[in-house]
């Protein structure tokens, strides 16, 4: 690959500038739940921005915020250097769900933009099919959304947006639900408009979870780190378009992102029970850890994978691996490190045992290394009927965690325990007992 060149021009004049960000909402008396805090971004003409973080990181929050779809707790949004109050003008979205209207057509969805800023019939038709034309969907223009692919439709939601014109486009995962052939030529047909200058817009804002998505589009990578949400790193892409997946530098760079967002801070200490209990957990079956344990011990990995071969080889989305690594790592059946993720011992001995032998170690490391596990077992072993209502757990993890996590952490640690045998659960009484459990 060439040296990387500045591939599009830029000036000083900031189109947003968020300030401070934070977002909390109110969860009780005690505590509130906070999913951003201390953000700071910078959009300025001629760039098109990453946020590339995990699932629940704030991203989609802050797009929202950026567009003045939702006021900050704290801190300053400002568009074109003044206060943003309100939806902001120039700014359009295109959403991960289409989001058209079944009953109108390709035109009439794309042209529904333009009615509501009072733009004239003849002006709207114009416009409305060199947009539809521009995204490669001409002589669809009487179709209903039923009639067209995943694909298309996600296009007539892009002819959507830029029929405004608008100066910053926003992008909420606009490719992830779409299959992976579809999903290319969107990305492909979008990287060569934006390289030849033939989007009428001057900026693009884009949340992915796809490292490889980003690389391949982005000029800039805000990576997001989680709980709360906020910039943990920012990268710089300086590739020229068209970019070559294969080339060594473009592997290198995902290569690092994984890295980074596999770096685990050096603990300094012990946590304490309730920082134990705190701790989300991530919401993986069983099967698929014995599936990626399995995987990882056999040819041609030997123990020993690099996540982003690993992730294109299993076709799997980093919201997809990286919960995966954590629940090994949870459990040490295996080690994130530096974009890598290495089998235990203890791993290796769960893929070489019997499924008998399998709960086994899995209880073990079960009780072992998952606090909430442990709790439970405890509690239920010390009472008289050793039974125990959900809901108490539940409770305990609240006063520690958000609504949300404390019910994926508890289902999580219900189906762990279930295959481990440590208890059962009844989903009707919502209780765990140890009936039935030798």
């Amino acid at each position: 690959m060439d040296a990387p060149v500045e591939t599009v021009a830029r000036t000083d004049i900031p189109l947003i500038e968020v300030r401070g960000c934070r977002q909390a909402y109110h969860k009780d008396s005690n505590a509130d739940l906070v999913v951003l805090d201390d953000v700071n971004v910078t959009i300025r003409t001629g760039e098109m921005v990453g946020l590339l973080g995990r699932s629940g990181s704030g991203k989609s929050t802050l797009l929202r915020i950026v567009a003045g779809l939702l006021s900050p707790t704290a801190g300053d949004v400002l568009w074109r250097g003044k206060q943003l109050t309100g939806p902001a003008n120039g700014v359009a979205m295109v959403f991960q769900s289409f989001a058209l209207f079944p009953w109108l057509t390709v035109r009439e969805n794309v042209e529904i933009g333009l009615e509501a800023l009072g733009v004239s019939r003849a002006e709207r038709e114009n416009r409305a099919e060199g947009a539809i034309d521009l995204i490669g969907l001409g002589g669809y223009e009487s179709a209903y959304p039923k009639e067209l692919s995943g694909g298309m439709r996600q296009r007539v939601g892009l002819a959507r947006a830029l029929v405004v014109h608008p100066d910053l486009l926003l992008m909420d995962e606009p490719f992830s639900a779409l299959d992976v052939l579809t999903a290319e030529t969107l990305r492909t047909d979008l990287i060569d408009l934006w390289s030849e200058g033939k989007l009428p817009i001057q900026s693009v804002l884009m949340v992915t979870h796809n490292i490889e998505e980003a690389v391949l589009m982005c000029d800039r990578i805000l990576v997001f780190a989680s709980n709360p949400g906020r910039v943990a790193n920012e990268i710089k892409v300086s590739f020229p378009h068209p970019r070559n997946r294969l080339a060594p530098a473009f592997r290198q760079m995902v290569d690092d992102i994984y890295a980074l967002m596999t770096r685990r801070p050096v603990p300094t200490r012990a946590l304490t029970a309730a920082e134990a209990l705190a701790t989300p957990l991530p919401p993986v079956g069983t099967n698929l850890m014995a599936g990626l344990l399995e995987t990882l011990a056999a040819e041609p990995y030997n123990g020993h994978a690099d996540l982003p071969a690993l992730a294109g080889s299993l076709q799997l989305e980093l919201d997809e691996l990286f919960p995966l690594g954590e629940a090994l790592s949870t459990l040490q059946f295996g080690m994130l490190e530096e974009g890598d993720l290495h089998i235990t011992e203890n791993g290796r001995a769960f893929v070489a045992a019997d499924t008998d032998d399998r709960k086994h170690i899995f209880a073990a490391a079960l009780r072992q290394h998952v606090k909430l596990a442990g709790m439970i077992r405890q509690v239920l072993d010390e009472r008289w009927n050793h039974r125990a209502s959900a809901v108490r757990f539940r409770d305990e993890l609240e006063d520690h965690m958000s609504l949300d996590y404390a019910h994926q952490t508890l289902r999580t640690v219900i189906g762990w325990g279930r295959y481990a045998e440590l208890f059962t659960y009844d989903e009707e009484a919502e209780q765990f007992s140890l009936e039935d459990i030798e």
